[in-house]
């Protein structure tokens, strides 16, 4: 293979050895899920292989499933079946939450090959192409990716995955149980990431994460969030910046102030969930309606021109 300049790249494996695969790739559910299929296509590609527009095109399927409602996961089933009639002969791939929370179930289905924990996500480009190796972070595949990078998706706004995992016990959820404790990427990987993303031209970097919020706590940081934000805009030349969905109680002292910075985008997803105090207690949420109030309050007047979104469950039968 040769970079966007023409030079030679060496890589962990010969070309000339692999066999090449196409790769439809389905992602079902959050913006990290979204996060983790883009990883995922961008070392299939530094590994050689081919991703396709159309199941019926590919030798394999990879299904990022979501547990978080009942809708998602028989959304996850579906698209099993469905694919299978279109294309028999790939073997589909079912992976992340569902495929944590109920494997048996998932493998039951019309069509379903493989199923791979969350545990196990990590290595899935090993899994699918046992030559390429184990799965290395996208910052140590550059500049292979970088001819890549751009036009592999179409798209110029990237979803980065910075944390993994939750400690929040909401009783509506089961992201605890299929995601496990939280985790928090070093710093210096997610900056070099998203420098190797700005560099290949990507425009847009979404911060992503189960609990985003708690960025860093793993580390014994409290500011963690606010520390990489700042890192960011300070040593990577990425145009937009964006910070996907925070918790309320997890907005440290001064992060609204990172707007000085015209490259944060003015918009927050704060997730109140319910607007009753009885009813948020039953939820097992940190917060008030009086205490999301001020936070509303408090971001509006530090960032002009915000764009807030929520969300709100109806019909919660705690």
């Amino acid at each position: 293979m040769k970079s966007a300049g023409g030079a030679a790249v060496h890589t962990a494996v010969s070309y000339a050895t692999i066999k090449r695969m196409k790769v439809y790739l389905h992602s079902i559910g959050c913006r990290l899920n979204q996060s983790e299929i883009e990883t995922l296509s961008r070392q299939l590609l530094a590994a050689g292989h081919e991703i396709v527009p159309d199941p019926a095109q590919a030798d394999q399927v990879v299904i990022n499933t979501c547990a978080v409602t009942a809708e998602a996961a028989r959304d996850a089933r579906s698209l099993t079946r469905r694919f299978h009639r279109q294309n028999a002969a790939a073997d589909i791939l079912l992976t992340v939450c569902y495929a944590t929370i109920a494997p048996e179930k998932l493998a039951a289905v019309s069509g379903a090959g493989r199923v791979v924990p969350n545990s196990q996500k990590e290595n899935l480009l090993h899994i699918l192409d046992p030559q390429a190796g184990a799965a290395l972070p996208v910052y140590e595949q550059e500049p292979v990716l970088r001819a890549y990078l751009a036009g592999s998706s179409g798209r110029t706004r990237a979803f980065v995955k910075v944390q993994d995992g939750c400690d929040n016990r909401c009783t509506f959820c089961v992201t605890t149980v299929a995601r496990g404790a939280g985790r928090s990427r070093p710093l210096g990987d997610v900056v070099a990431e998203v420098q190797a993303l700005a560099a290949a031209g990507y425009q847009e970097a979404v911060l992503t994460g189960v609990h985003l919020g708690s960025y860093g706590h793993d580390f014994g940081s409290r500011a963690g969030l606010k520390e990489l934000v700042q890192a960011l805009l300070a040593h990577t030349d990425v145009p937009r910046l964006r910070i996907s969905s925070l918790e309320p109680w997890d907005v440290a002292p001064g992060f609204f102030g990172l707007w000085q910075n015209a490259r944060l985008l003015p918009h927050l997803h704060l997730p109140l969930q319910s607007g009753s105090d009885a009813v948020l207690r039953r939820m097992a949420r940190r917060t008030s309606r009086a205490s999301f109030r001020a936070l509303v309050a408090e971001a509006r007047a530090a960032i002009p021109g915000l764009n807030l979104s929520t969300d709100l469950i109806v019909g919660f039968p705690g």
